[in-house]
């Protein structure tokens, strides 16, 4: 469990950099929700963490400004299962997947232009749509 977190090819998080907060669920349990401390915080400080650069942290910081709180601290929390260690899981992999999304640069579009061909081909068909519709619409007299 206390391993470090592989996010791609360049960031690994080390285990030390990650907290954990344990408080009661509000989830299923029975008596258990009463009794044990399952819902799981996962606590990350992002603005001091050693394992990104200044480009990653600053990209982290704008994706992910809703997940912050003042003091640039990233918590998720999960409280889906009875077990503390089950959350935990779900907590971790939630963190990665967050974290992976919001590094994901997004491709450029490159715009393009139809080709001529393609062009005459789709005003040919308009004339011919076009003119299937007029001889529909027509009435002909047979006198």
């Amino acid at each position: 469990m206390d391993e470090e977190i592989r996010i791609n090819n360049k960031i690994v998080i080390p285990a030390h950099e990650i907290q954990y907060r344990f408080s009661r669920s509000s989830g299923p349990g029975g008596q258990n929700v009463n009794k044990l401390s399952t819902k799981v915080s996962l606590i990350f400080d992002l603005a001091n963490s050693s394992a990104m650069d200044e480009a990653s942290k600053n990209r982290l910081q704008q994706k992910l400004a809703t997940y912050l709180d003042k003091s640039g601290k990233l918590t998720i929390t999960s409280q889906e299962s009875r077990s503390q260690y089950a959350n935990r899981l779900v907590a971790l992999q939630k963190f990665g997947d967050l974290l992976r999304n919001a590094l994901m640069v997004p491709k450029i579009r490159k715009k393009t232009k139809p080709t001529k061909s393609s062009a005459t081909r789709r005003v040919v068909e308009k004339t011919m749509r076009g003119m299937t519709k007029k001889m529909r619409s027509k009435k002909i007299d047979l006198e």
